[in-house]
């Protein structure tokens, strides 16, 4: 059992990443937590948990873990900290433990933020994060979808380089597209946007495979 450290364990993707990893036959998740507090709802499923604050040094976070994903966001209030620098440092760590795959949860229109008015910064943290793993020589996989929304897994997505930044796509869908990136054939070193769409998850993937 291969084990993936989820950084944004206690987010609704993150949680959604973290029961997919739990009744996998492949993966074993550790939940990475900001507060000592939000580690008993994981411990009360058996899942590991390894607490650690993304605004300080996590240099440390990988030691035990095999692979990564990266769903740790700040909902705007620390953009630079959380969502940028934060997912560098993880990288970092990643890195320095020979990660053999680096998932990272991303935004469409990362790599064009200067075409959105109102989620520009947001954007731009993104693709400051995006770009360093892109040259950190880490294997990695990078999704970007859409607007997310709670409604139940279809198992089909669009994916391509550049998609329409209006559209939508269910937490579980993209915890489903995560998940399946980690395989480290799957994607390796590719970047791209996610939808909801016709193709099955696996099938989409294949493209950039």
């Amino acid at each position: 059992m291969e084990r993936v450290l989820v950084a944004g364990a206690t987010g609704t993707t993150g949680k959604e990443i973290i029961n997919l990893l739990k009744h996998s036959d492949r993966y074993s998740p550790i939940a990475m937590v900001r507060k000592s507090s939000q580690q008993d709802q994981f411990e009360k499923m058996g899942v590991a948990t390894l607490q650690a604050d993304l605004t300080e040094d996590i240099s440390q976070v990988t030691q035990e873990a095999d692979k990564v994903i990266f769903a740790a966001g700040s909902k705007g209030k620390n953009l630079k900290e959380v969502d940028q620098e934060g997912a560098k440092k993880l990288v970092d760590a990643a890195k320095a433990n020979s990660v053999k795959k680096f998932v990272m949860l991303s935004a469409i229109g990362a790599d064009r933020p200067e075409a959105s008015e109102d989620l520009q910064e947001y954007l731009k943290a993104k693709q400051d994060a995006d770009e360093y793993l892109q040259a950190s020589k880490l294997n990695y996989t990078i999704v970007r979808p859409g607007a997310l929304n709670n409604e139940s897994a279809s198992h089909r997505v669009k994916a391509a380089k550049q998609l329409e930044p209006e559209g939508e796509i269910s937490r579980a869908d993209v915890a489903r597209t995560l998940v399946a990136s980690l395989e480290e054939t799957v994607a390796p070193k590719a970047t791209f946007e996610l939808l909801s769409g016709d193709e099955i998850i696996e099938t989409a993937l294949l493209k950039f495979s």
